[in-house]
């Protein structure tokens, strides 16, 4: 954002926090698109991500007068947004079928070693959950999804067939499903959470 933009957005922040509806439309209307996809994108349901939405800016509105017009506004709605997203996930833990398709299903999407490093609850779950691999799925997993080498640059490394590493990915897919499976609490975790973190630099 430029210096004329950042200026433009904290005279928006200390207009919204005296109270000024015209403010608050007018940030809404700039941040309101990026933080629903984003809502929509984790929870796969568009009305859920419309009603979490609604209540992140209902937040907003009664919590503007602790607004400091220095820190991103952009950073702080997407802290409320992790936070929605969470206590979403946490409801819904009741329902446990639904939160083992959740997991099963998406897991292997969210095995992105780069941002589940900035997520210390979830890595140190990942982390145990793959040191429970043998030696040989174990530096698989660590080449083909941690560090992004393809199945053959694997096998080339470690002297296998690229059937050989689809089948210790496989095998090592399953393993860390079924410790997450055991774990709900922090896969939600994992799940609500990753992906968030990028968005808020």
């Amino acid at each position: 954002m430029s210096n004329y933009g950042e200026i433009q957005q904290e005279l928006l922040i200390i207009r919204l926090a005296d109270g000024d509806n015209a403010a608050f439309d007018e940030l809404y209307h700039l941040y309101s698109k990026p933080v629903y996809l984003r809502l929509r994108f984790l929870v796969k349901d568009a009305d859920v991500a419309d009603e979490l939405l609604q209540e992140l800016f209902m937040r907003v509105w009664t919590y503007r007068a602790n607004l400091d017009p220095q820190k991103s506004f952009r950073a702080y709605l997407f802290t409320i947004a992790q936070n929605l997203v969470y206590n979403y996930f946490r409801k819904l833990a009741s329902d446990q079928a639904l939160i083992r398709n959740l997991i099963l299903n998406q897991v292997d999407y969210y095995l992105s070693g780069d941002e589940l490093l900035e997520i210390k609850e979830a890595g140190q779950l990942l982390q145990k959950a793959i040191d429970q691999l043998s030696p040989q799925r174990r530096q698989v997993f660590q080449l083909c999804k941690l560090e992004g080498k393809s199945y053959e640059e694997t096998g080339k490394i470690m002297g296998i067939s690229i059937a050989t590493v689809n089948s210790h990915m496989t095998q090592s897919l399953q393993s860390i499903r079924s410790y997450l499976l055991k774990h709900q609490d922090i896969a939600l975790l994992l799940i609500s959470f990753t992906g968030l973190s990028s968005l808020l630099d």
